[in-house]
């Protein structure tokens, strides 16, 4: 369900694929070649959400901008139950299964947050950064293996999005 909200309606590029079972409310932007999974909602009310391109948003997450701006990068994952209210998400992050990124906290590029992480009110995470536990802490840098995930080949990432593009889910 795409809405509207005080006069702001979401702008999303003709490529992205929406589930017909997510909510995408207010001043939100999604760029080219995203899906949107079942049960997401990205609400936009108190500030604006601005999602890059090739970015997934999987099962049951929930974003939501404010007090300030939300704005992911290029080539982000957002693991399935994440609950994600920060300010800023770089490219080339993968945000694990059921982590939460609270108030003002900035993820930069290349970045792995681990499942069930609490990324803290405020936290500045760097870039090439590998954070995981409650609180979350920097454990060091990311592996290339973890890193597969948001360096995906091309190819088979334009082959998955068009298998659900024809879907209709």
């Amino acid at each position: 369900m795409i809405t509207s909200f005080a006069g702001k309606t979401p702008e999303i590029a003709e490529s992205a694929v929406i589930s017909q079972n997510a909510h995408i409310i207010g001043d939100v932007t999604i760029g080219e070649n995203c899906i949107i999974f079942p049960g997401a909602v990205i609400r936009a009310d108190f500030a604006s959400c601005r999602i890059g391109q090739g970015v997934w948003i999987e099962d049951n997450c929930i974003l939501h901008a404010g007090p300030e701006d939300l704005i992911i990068g290029d080539n982000v994952i957002i693991g399935h139950g994440a609950a994600i209210n920060c300010q800023h998400i770089g490219s080339n992050v993968l945000v694990g299964m059921n982590a939460t990124l609270l108030h003002r906290a900035t993820i930069g590029n290349n970045c792995i947050i681990g499942a069930a992480t609490l990324v803290g009110e405020g936290m500045n995470v760097p870039d090439s950064s590998f954070v995981a536990g409650v609180p979350g802490t920097i454990r060091g840098k990311p592996t290339e293996k973890q890193l597969w995930w948001v360096t995906r080949d091309g190819k088979d990432y334009s082959e998955f999005l068009e298998h659900y593009r024809t879907s209709h889910f």
